[in-house]
This record gives C-alpha cells, sequence and structure tokens, in this order.
C-alpha cells in the first residue's frame, strides 16, 4: 500500500460517508434528504467514494459469535525487506491486519483464530518459517473493549 494523496471531500461526500458510519444499511434514499441529493447522485457519490478508496461499506463481525475464540496481536521483528515479510502476512487467511510500524516491532499482524492449536500452528507453521522473520511476541486479547470505526472526516 502505497503513500496516497488525501482526496478532498465537499461537505456531500461527507454527510454521505457520516451517515453511512452511524448505519452501514441506511437507505440512499434516506442520506439524500438529509445531505440534500437524490437517491441515484448518492448512489452515485458512494460509488464514487468506494472506487477512490475513500471507503468501505462492509459488514464488520464478532469473531467471538461465529467461533474464532482466540484474537491476538503479535508483534513481529524482521530482517531484510519489511514489504516482503509484510505482504506474505496479510496473505495468511487469519490475520486480517498488517501494519508496519515503529518502536520495537517492525510490524504488528493481528490473527484470528478458533483455538489455542490453531493459533500455535499459525505462529509455528507459517509466521516463523517466513524469511526475515527474527522473531515474534505474542498478545493474546482477553477481552474487547473498544472497536469503532466512525473516526469521521475532515
Amino acid at each position: 500500500m502505497g503513500k496516497r494523496s488525501p482526496v478532498a471531500l465537499d461537505d456531500v461526500s461527507k454527510g454521505i460517508i457520516e451517515q453511512l458510519q452511524q448505519d452501514g444499511r441506511r437507505s440512499y434514499a434516506a442520506i439524500g434528504k438529509v445531505v440534500g441529493l437524490s437517491e441515484a447522485a448518492v448512489r452515485q457519490r458512494v460509488q464514487r467514494l468506494v472506487d477512490a478508496g475513500v471507503m468501505q461499506v462492509v459488514a464488520v463481525t464478532d469473531p467471538m459469535q461465529l467461533g474464532f475464540d482466540r484474537q491476538a496481536m503479535i508483534g513481529v521483528t524482521v530482517r531484510g525487506a519489511l514489504q516482503t515479510v509484510a505482504d506474505q502476512l496479510a496473505a495468511l487467511d487469519e490475520v486480517d491486519y498488517v501494519v508496519i510500524t515503529t518502536g520495537k516491532y517492525d510490524l504488528l499482524v493481528e490473527a484470528v483464530v478458533e483455538n489455542e492449536d490453531d493459533l500455535l500452528e499459525l505462529l509455528e507453521s507459517r509466521i516463523r518459517s517466513i524469511d526475515g522473520v527474527e522473531s515474534t511476541e505474542t498478545f493474546m486479547y482477553l477481552r474487547l473493549v473498544k472497536q469503532t470505526y466512525s473516526w469521521g472526516v475532515r
């Protein structure tokens, strides 16, 4: 993921995003009433925002409700090319988040698995076997206190 220039959003696009952050299932007609556009115009704006990579409209699930009883953040120390290792980690099905960072770890990786055995297999057989992974430290989630996707728009 390369560096992108910020997209300039007008007040109408910001309003559409804010409406969808409040309720991703809100109808285009209802959004149109709030932002002053027709249903068709809102639909076009949403599609342009999605196509530009400004936003995604997705269903967020609770992994625990779906049988994935273990979530963990894994700090990864890398020797060599960070992006290459990050790309390989991102390709793993159990991994839902990878970020290149500063500090003690080069990468932070979030994994969602069914149980401890699956986490152990992921760590030993697949993550630590990636060329360039020097070490890992795993932080098992005990309780998710806050997770939000509504940081607004500027």
